[in-house]
């Protein structure tokens, strides 16, 4: 018996490691993202309000804008996104230029028919809902 204890004892100290404490990232598909997301503008005070707009289209490509700086649809500005699990890339084109910038990476906590969350790596949390 005290020849088996230290195998034992070897094999309880390796279960954690074969063993994993992240959760498994969801899949969510590209078509639940496809149309128009609005959430109030964060710059909404007591004077003035207006809404903060992303339409994400096939093929990778969107605009935003935002109606709290008068700012239209026409005039909105451009980006790629790529989603990839749960991993949302927005890379916004530069106003001055025909570039693109950095890209920022959210991850998606919530996509519904109705409601997009995303959150960035310093713990904010952005939420939308669906108009169209």
């Amino acid at each position: 018996m005290k020849k088996l204890f230290p195998y034992v004892i070897s094999v309880l100290l390796l279960i954690p490691v074969f063993s994993s404490c992240t959760k498994e990232e969801i899949d969510y598909e590209e078509s639940m993202l496809i149309g128009k997301w609005m959430r109030p503008s964060p710059q909404n005070d007591e004077t003035q309000t207006g809404f903060e707009y992303y339409r994400y289209d096939e093929g990778g490509t969107g605009v935003t804008w935002d109606t709290y700086d008068d700012v239209t649809e026409a005039e909105a500005q451009e980006f790629k996104w790529t989603l990839i699990k749960s991993d949302l890339t927005l890379t916004h084109k530069i106003e001055t230029t025909d570039e693109y910038g950095v890209p920022k990476v959210y991850t998606i906590v919530e996509l519904t028919t109705g409601m997009l969350t995303y959150k960035d790596d310093f713990g904010n949390t952005y939420s939308f809902s669906k108009v169209n």
